[in-house]
């Protein structure tokens, strides 16, 4: 029996492929699923079963795809939901055959109603694995606030009190050497407090997890898992109604999104679709030229992730500038959260564009040094744009907190005619900021290259520190 771990980090997210005797399973897959195909085919293996631990908000799953390419069986928890496309809707304690093992639905209501867990045993009849999804993380729980996105009678405070029956009354009595396989990790939006870790077994979970102390009444347990929760990403309910409705196929997708167009042709097609260019360059490489109303998320960062916070529609038309060889990674990586309506990227890049004779903007970037010198002849006022519990540890004393994430809000902080200096922790996030708000007429604002980590490394600004209050968590 082989189990498998495919983690794939801008996503923080688990997929797992699971063999035994020549029957494979696949467990949360992306959306690209021939890597899966493949990894079954140097196996001699057959995918069987396609198993679904609950309708996904922060990625588009590929269980149709692989359904449709493989002949594999799609398994959902129970679940009221009517999908677009033929689904086995299990019960809870329904067991699966996988060669000569077996994989029993245990249904963990909670993170949303049909969220279910899927436990493997082995051909000795020994619990082996627990897959908990978006129910139990190493060192959190998933968050009980994103299904009444969905279903507006399905409050927080009800959410969390089937989580806690789901985790004590259905997976804290299994054994303690049980391994758990989760869904994300650190760094994902459907948790507050993941561990780094992507696993772990139950037995350690007891006694590290703060959402598996044995002595929580129910009460506590809410006030914990719904304390310091912050708004989704607004994409997270156009993927679930994907992920229950049907989506294009991916393989179409991607092909539409890498058609090459010359510069004349990118420059038609933004004229008259109204498309956002996305340019996936480095951060320091964008701000020395770029198309006027670019937005720079780097292909190297939580790219996926920051496409789906900044552009609230996934139905936004996008066109691509990135690296050469890079175009069809990065059409992959924006469908992977839905965002299908590519309509090409710009054949030759940059280069190509200034050659054919067209205009480009900069953005001004200064060091930490240099931001230093200018505050001791001036005062100056600076940006801080991480998250509020970044700038809540430790922030630049007077600095304003304006998080990337709540960007709409974070912009009415900002006089379009006042010069900002704007740094987040290492200059990936900063220039997303500058970007898309250069695009939108703020032409006052500098970034500073290196962020939080060089201004400390500098020792030229007073840094505020910030101890949080001891609580449930």
């Amino acid at each position: 029996m082989k189990v498998e771990q495919i983690y794939t980090g801008c996503l923080a997210q688990g997929a797992y492929y699971i063999e035994s005797n020549g029957e494979a399973a696949i467990i949360d897959p992306l959306r690209e699923v021939d890597p899966y195909i493949k990894m079954a085919q140097e196996r001699n293996a057959i995918i069987k079963y396609v198993f679904e631990t609950h309708f996904h908000a922060d990625f588009v799953s590929g269980h149709i795809d692989l359904a449709k390419k493989t002949g594999a069986d799609i398994v959902y928890g129970p679940t009221t939901m009517k999908t677009g496309f033929n689904a086995i809707i299990g019960k809870d304690g329904q067991e699966f055959k996988l060669g000569n093992a077996s994989i029993k639905l245990i249904h963990t209501p909670g993170h949303t109603m049909e969220s279910s867990c899927y436990l493997l045993i082995d051909e000795n009849g020994n619990q082996t694995s627990l897959f908990t999804g978006d129910t139990l993380f190493i060192g959190d729980v998933g968050r009980p606030d994103l299904a009444q996105k969905v279903i507006s009678e399905l409050t927080q405070e009800k959410l969390a009190a089937h989580l806690f029956d789901s985790l004590r009354n259905k997976i804290m009595p299994l054994p303690d050497d049980i391994i758990i396989y989760p869904g994300h990790g650190a760094g994902s939006a459907c948790g507050k407090m993941m561990s780094d870790e992507t696993t772990d077994t139950l037995g350690h979970q007891k006694q590290t997890n703060y959402a598996l102390r044995a002595d929580m009444t129910k009460e506590d347990f809410i006030d914990a898992v719904l304390t310091g929760l912050t708004p989704p990403p607004g994409y997270f309910p156009q993927n679930v109604l994907m992920n229950i409705q049907g989506y294009e196929s991916v393989d179409d997708v991607v092909e539409k999104g890498t058609i090459a167009l010359s510069p004349s042709a990118f420059e038609t097609a933004l004229d008259h679709s109204q498309a956002i260019i996305i340019d996936t360059r480095d951060p320091k490489i964008f701000a020395k030229g770029f198309i006027h109303g670019s937005y720079n998320i780097g292909i190297d960062g939580s790219f996926a992730t920051w496409v789906g916070t900044t552009i609230m529609n996934v139905k936004q038309p996008i066109l691509i500038v990135a690296d050469e060889g890079r175009e069809e990674e990065v059409a992959t990586r924006l469908a992977r959260v839905g965002f299908d309506n590519t309509l090409g990227y710009l054949k030759g890049g940059i280069k190509a564009w200034i050659n054919a004779g067209k205009e480009t903007e900069t953005i001004t970037s200064v060091t930490a040094e240099k931001l230093a010198e200018i505050a001791q002849s001036k005062d100056i006022s600076i940006l801080d744009v991480r998250r509020s519990s970044e700038y809540n540890s430790e922030h630049v004393e007077n600095a304003i907190n304006t998080p990337l994430d709540y960007l709409k809000d974070s912009m009415t902080k900002i006089d379009k005619n006042k010069t900002y200096y704007v740094h987040c922790r290492s200059g990936y996030r900063s220039m997303i900021f500058v970007s898309i708000l250069r695009s939108k007429g703020y032409k006052n604002l500098i970034d500073v290259h290196g962020g939080m980590k060089a201004i400390k490394e500098s020792e030229k600004f007073k840094i505020s520190e910030y101890v949080a209050p001891t609580s449930l968590l």
